[in-house]
């Protein structure tokens, strides 16, 4: 097994695992469905992609969160966001642009709508991932060439550092990198994310754990536990 270090940095951030209609809300930390849906990117996968995601699914992750405030949780940004507005209905292109119900007629009262979105500020994460060393190469050179423009959880959350920071043979390996570079940058640890195997009042249940891609995604559930750091 090697352990993939990753450094998640932007003035915003977005991690969903169960936004629906118009609210799209974010998780405190990054999703399993995320990360991977990133490094799929990065290799130029598309579609369902069940296989590839059927060797990453158990494998585990753990996030640290950073942050120059001394907050125990990010800020978090609501963002009104308009779709379907100011599209010529004439024009057959800018139609297909505009928002319309589920048997493609227009929307009664007109197609624009509001929609809620949710966004982290001033935190960044670290991520050390688990990956299987039959592919840890192909992984590794993706995040570094990436196929795809690589964005954290949205396409508005444009990464201001290098996401790869390297693949070690252990784990205490991958998480002195990433504690150097928050020392280098002033950072403080404001909380970890870990998987349990495990139920507790203090865990969390999350449906991020992704099955299959594409137009009918799936997921499974997994448990996670957040710890905050001691000096808080």
């Amino acid at each position: 097994m090697k352990y993939l270090a990753l450094w998640l940095e932007a003035p915003l951030q977005s991690w969903g695992s169960n936004s629906k209609f118009g609210r799209r809300d974010t998780e405190i930390f990054p999703t399993k469905s995320g990360i991977y849906g990133l490094i799929l990117s990065a290799m130029g996968k598309q579609g369902p992609q069940d296989d590839f995601l059927a060797r990453l699914s158990s494998l585990r992750q753990y996030i640290i969160a950073y942050s120059y405030n001394t907050h125990t949780k990010p800020d978090i940004l609501m963002d009104f966001h308009m779709v379907g507005s100011g599209y010529d209905a004439s024009a057959p292109w800018e139609r297909l642009l505009i928002p319309k119900k589920a048997d493609g007629t227009p929307a009664v009262g007109g197609g624009s709508k509001i929609t809620y979105r949710y966004y982290l500020q001033d935190v960044s994460f670290g991520v050390i991932q688990e990956m299987h060393e039959d592919f840890e190469n192909d992984v590794s050179h993706a995040l570094q060439f990436p196929v795809y423009d690589l964005f954290l959880g949205r396409k508005n959350c444009v990464p201001t550092e290098f996401i790869y920071r390297g693949c070690f043979n252990s784990f205490d390996e991958a998480k002195e990198v990433l504690d150097s570079l928050k020392n280098d940058k002033g950072l403080k640890k404001i909380y970890t994310v870990e998987e349990v195997n495990e139920a507790s009042p203090e865990s969390l249940i999350i449906s991020d754990v992704p099955l299959q891609f594409g137009d009918s995604k799936m997921y499974k559930e997994r448990i996670v536990l957040i710890s905050h750091d001691d000096e808080y």
